[in-house]
């Protein structure tokens, strides 16, 4: 399931808590995919904490508590780890990350939490929703077999990398521009893990992540900056994006561009991916600024430049994505869009 759909259903999962239709989640995924990150957001969105337990860090009394003598009786005392009422909002994440990584021992004493919202004499507060996240058999990871009465208390789901999604995200979080267009050109390195080889770093939406962190630290070192990449995505990918870079010095003037100057469009297809990453970006750098809709309509002008119209389209649908509505207020906007009209009408 691509992450935008995902994130969707764990939405409205959150929000039917508060209706008594919530059911736990179990997420399923390879190492990288970002299933932790996608759960953060969830609790981001709303403004409700995210308690991130890794089980297969635990043992079963971490999970349960203590026992303690009360008069004549034993009691527990759970783990200040797990939300309370009264304590803790009314309102929140309890996310078992690392779910099928933990000991039969330690995933045992979750059945009865995840089910029945209970473990002993806790409790999980009325308003906080449920989630899970494991790697699958297979990728490498430790992982124990699901139990079946565990599985059966879940509603699961498998998250896939998606680039559409992956560069929404990209340029919502400011990651660096070269980036973003080399992924376009080369969409297969998004995601490439196999299991059978035993490399320690591998392309995934994560390790682009430290990439871009790379591109920011290293850039003006030339020397340093190839291995720094291969450091974090790999030897090939690494090779593939230094290369990539080093030939952006024939980019036309971004900011030529956006200050509505003729320039020529680039015929090489990697330099009409990087032109339209970089022009995307400067528009979301203008949001907010007097300039902003000028800026944006002189990049709307220059998509109707562009060789394929194809990128033209790509690049539009990404400064639609972020600028949003008030892009098709822009007079530029209707005379570009009867140009691909017919692209449109074919692609539906």
């Amino acid at each position: 399931m691509r992450p935008s759909h995902l994130s969707t259903i764990l939405d409205r999962e959150f929000l039917s808590v508060n209706d008594g239709h919530h059911t736990p989640v179990m997420i399923w995924g390879p190492p990288g995919v970002g299933k932790s990150q996608l759960v953060a957001a969830i609790g981001a969105r709303h403004s409700a904490p995210v308690v991130d337990i890794r089980l297969s860090q635990m043992e079963p009394s971490d999970l349960r508590g203590i026992p303690f003598r009360a008069g004549d009786r034993v009691e527990w005392a759970p783990p200040a780890l797990l939300p309370e009422s009264g304590r803790d909002p009314a309102h929140g994440i309890l996310f078992l990350d690392e779910i099928n990584a933990a000991p039969p021992s330690v995933s045992a004493a979750a059945y009865q939490l995840i089910l029945d919202r209970r473990l002993g004499a806790y409790r999980v507060p009325e308003g906080w929703a449920i989630f899970a996240a494991g790697n699958r058999q297979g990728d490498r990871g430790v992982t124990y077999a699901m139990p079946a009465p565990l599985a059966n208390r879940f509603a699961h789901f498998e998250l896939e990398t998606h680039l559409e999604d992956w560069v929404a995200w990209a340029f919502e979080q400011r990651i660096d521009e070269r980036l973003i267009a080399f992924l376009r050109f080369r969409p297969e390195l998004l995601f490439d893990f196999d299991p059978e080889r035993n490399h320690a770093a591998f392309p995934s939406p994560r390790s682009w992540e430290f990439a871009h962190r790379a591109l920011q630290k290293f850039d003006g070192h030339p020397a340093l900056l190839l291995d720094a990449l291969q450091g974090c995505v790999g030897e090939a990918a690494g090779i593939e994006l230094n290369a990539y870079i080093s030939h952006l010095d024939r980019l036309p003037d971004i900011e030529a561009i956006c200050r509505g100057e003729p320039v020529a469009a680039p015929d090489e297809i990697d330099l009409q991916y990087a032109v339209a990453s970089a022009l995307v970006a400067r528009a979301l750098q203008h949001q907010g600024k007097p300039e902003a809709d000028r800026v944006t309509g002189h990049i709307l002008d220059y998509a109707a430049t562009l060789p394929l119209r194809e990128m033209g389209v790509m690049l539009v649908s990404d400064l639609y994505r972020a600028v949003g509505q008030p892009l098709f207020a822009l007079p530029q906007f209707a005379p570009w869009a009867e140009q691909v009209a017919d692209l449109m009408l074919y692609n539906e």
